[in-house]
């Protein structure tokens, strides 16, 4: 079963169905900050194992989020974005909205992201910065090259 909201003539849906691929392929590849030289097949994977949020209008992809999660105790909100001609209309905000909304993602003990920017945009849903004492707490192993060999 999926979970979806509509607002005016936008779409929300976790219908994987739904996914223009080769859309959130080329925004991630292409424009995103964090995601340069994804191949396609990483992306599609990507998608076959999490919850995603696809934003729609009239059936064209214009938004995408992703989560990693259990369900149950923890989330991890990655891959964000709306593309830039239809950002400045709250669509960001619906979406994050949307996503805090999922019934299944309701009572999770921690939901963490990493951006560079949009710090704004996720605060006014509660989301803080780690604090110093927390963050010592964290380990990555971190391949920053991954996409590029």
């Amino acid at each position: 079963m999926y979970y979806e909201a509509t607002k005016d003539n936008y779409l929300i849906s976790t219908n994987l169905a739904l996914i223009d691929i080769a859309g959130v392929h080329q925004y991630l590849s292409e424009e995103s900050y964090w995601a340069k030289g994804i191949t396609s097949a990483t992306v599609e994977k990507s998608i076959a194992h999490s919850l995603c949020f696809g934003m729609y209008e009239e059936g064209k992809l214009i938004g995408f989020a992703r989560l990693v999660t259990d369900y149950t105790a923890f989330s991890y909100l990655c891959d964000v974005f709306i593309l830039p001609t239809y950002q400045g209309k709250g669509l960001g905000k619906w979406l994050m909205q949307t996503i805090h909304s999922h019934p299944e993602l309701q009572g999770l003990r921690r939901w963490m992201l990493a951006t560079r920017d949009a710090h704004g945009l996720y605060a006014q849903f509660g989301w803080t910065p780690l604090d110093d004492a927390f963050t010592k707490r964290f380990m990555q192993l971190h391949n920053p090259n991954v996409y590029t060999q």
